[in-house]
């Protein structure tokens, strides 16, 4: 299994059955491909569409049904679609339930910062500000490290998304839970070890007494 499936399995298992779920550009898409079976959630985009689905089959795009990354999807029976301003209104009300976004840096406050790198061209915010003030929850769902480097930091060094502390970081390694203690290393991937996450762990992380494996189905 990639870490970016592993990723996606574990974070799936964090989606309620009757949930109004966003999932970020990038690796959080692949979240809906591992949804229980046995659960219903309703996801939303921010360009305006709650029910939307996987692109069931290549040769079915439709070029006015994109997610907001501008990627082809399907969408159940009953779907809404509608304006930028309603579906904002849905984040920005708290009627989002949960969203899964990617993560550039996660400090140890809890705080991302996802949305740009300076000197790199970027096309904007997009809601990532909006998401991460407004859903009840916000799971960031990201690698570890990038080219050697730690992703969860003292500090983020980058530009922050929000003040807002992020509910759960889970990565390839472990899964981390942002407390007012600080961050807390909740479970371990298979076969990884504490040492081994915190040799590549620039944050300090309270690691509790037992930390359970992570669970993946």
């Amino acid at each position: 299994m990639d870490d970016k499936t592993l990723i996606a399995k574990r974070v799936a298992l964090e989606l309620k059955a009757g949930s109004l779920v966003n999932l970020g550009i990038g690796l959080p898409t692949l979240v809906a491909a591992f949804l229980p079976r046995d659960i219903e959630v309703f996801f939303q985009s921010e360009n305006g569409i709650v029910g939307m689905l996987a692109l069931p089959e290549e040769g079915l795009e439709v070029e006015d049904l994109t997610d907001a990354g501008g990627s082809p999807i399907g969408a159940l029976p009953g779907a809404a679609t509608f304006d930028s301003a309603m579906s904002f209104g849905l984040i920005r009300g708290g009627h989002l339930d949960l969203t899964v976004l990617g993560g550039l840096q996660v400090d140890e406050a809890g705080r991302l910062a996802n949305w740009m790198v300076p000197g790199k061209m970027v096309p904007g915010m997009g809601g990532a500000m909006d998401l991460v003030s407004g859903a009840k929850r916000v799971i960031v769902a990201m690698t570890h490290t990038v080219k050697g480097e730690s992703k969860i930091v003292r500090q983020c060094s980058l530009p922050l998304t929000s003040t807002r502390p992020v509910s759960l970081v889970v990565t390839e390694l472990a899964v981390i839970e942002p407390t007012s203690d600080g961050l807390v290393l909740r479970e371990l991937a298979p076969g990884v070890s504490v040492a081994a996450v915190l040799r590549v762990t620039q944050a300090e992380l309270i690691v509790p007494a037992q930390v359970q494996e992570m669970p993946i189905v």
